[in-house]
């Protein structure tokens, strides 16, 4: 071999030698790949405000919701050129597109929207007219789209990352849009079987929906639409116990008054001929001649009536009345020989004439 080939051979061998670690930099790590294999972005809408007339400096707005963080394009049939949207809330993009002289644009252009995030796109197109449709006569009202029955399959927590499945029966081959009150933007529902259409709704951190929330679903169809709103609550309803019903209480009470009373007993036979016979001791004992013969009668009646009274003090006792009032009012007073434990504001019942608490 020449001199000149082992030298070209040498720095062959060094290139490759410099240049296979630069390849093995560029091979993606794996957690690069990882991401790759990530979900697909979603289009949950895609809308445009239909105009009179399709005519150079006429502006055409979008609008399209979706995954956020992405890169929203549109392509318009006959256009010269696309329209980039601009997110302008998370997953709601905006855009505008002025028809220039060059354009050729007509109401049936198609018009198909891009969501890139990463690498990788979700697309749409777009469902309806740019163009309105022309007025009709009061005889066509009958064409109008018509929404049959909008339903929602409430839930019990209206949080962030909750969903809301809505329901429409109508007109078929029409567009189904639904808005709800505390959120931005609308989305759409796509026709799973002629004239039924169904959506989720996924709550997001800065939606604020209420229960009542007012939700309105609109159909349009060739031009023409109709809306309805949404007839009851998006949570659940709570269980609730139903009310206590008051029973009447017949012998249910509150003590009113707790009565002391002092009872002295009368005075026996025993009490005063006793005291007779200690009187008129006593009094034969004083004077002498007639004075002591009216001093002993004296005595005698003085005894017998201390006796009486010593006898009548000697069985004097307490007794208790407790005063009950009834629900309706009314009163009872009831008698205890000892001190029965009742204190007034106590709710009692009377059973058989015998008082417990209640």
């Amino acid at each position: 071999m020449k001199p000149g080939s082992d030298l070209r051979a040498t720095l062959a061998a060094l290139l490759i030698a410099l240049v296979a670690p630069c390849s093995l930099m560029l091979t993606p790590p794996a957690q690069a790949q990882q991401r790759e294999v990530g979900a697909y972005p979603a289009i949950t809408g895609f809308n445009v405000d239909e105009v009179r007339q399709l005519a150079p400096g006429v502006e055409l707005s979008f609008d399209l919701w979706g995954t956020p963080g992405g890169m929203a394009t549109l392509r318009i049939d006959g256009a010269t050129r696309n329209l980039h949207l601009t997110e302008v809330e998370p997953g709601q993009y905006s855009g505008i597109y002025t028809i220039g002289a060059h354009d050729r644009i007509v109401p049936s252009s198609a018009v198909s929207a891009n969501l890139r995030v990463g690498n990788r796109v979700a697309t749409a197109m777009l469902a309806e007219s740019l163009q309105r449709g022309p007025e009709r006569r009061r005889g066509d009202l009958a064409a109008a789209p018509k929404v049959e029955r909008f339903d929602v399959r409430a839930i019990d927590d209206l949080g962030p990352g909750n969903d809301l499945s809505f329901t429409v029966l109508g007109t078929p081959g029409a567009k189904v849009e639904v808005t709800i009150a505390g959120t931005r933007g609308i989305f759409f529902l796509p026709e799973v079987r002629p004239g039924e259409y169904r959506g989720t709704y996924r709550i997001r951190s800065a939606d604020r929906i209420a229960p009542d929330s007012m939700v309105t679903a609109t159909i349009r169809h060739d031009g023409r639409y109709a809306s309805v709103n949404l007839g009851r609550p998006l949570l659940v309803a709570r269980a609730t116990s139903a009310p206590r019903v008051a029973r009447y209480c017949s012998n249910c009470a509150t003590v009113a008054a707790v009565n002391v009373i002092e009872v002295s007993g009368d005075g026996g036979y025993l009490g005063t001929i006793g005291g007779a016979v200690v009187g008129g001791l006593i009094g034969s004992s004083v004077g002498g001649g007639t004075g002591r013969t009216a001093a002993t009668a004296a005595g005698a009646v003085g005894g017998a009536l201390a006796g009486n009274n010593i006898e009548r003090n000697s069985r004097r006792h307490l007794r208790y009345e407790v005063v009950v009032r009834y629900d309706n009012g009314a009163t009872q007073t009831l008698q205890y020989e000892n001190d029965p434990g009742f204190r007034v504001g106590d709710p009692v019942k009377v059973n058989g004439g015998v008082l417990v608490r209640d």
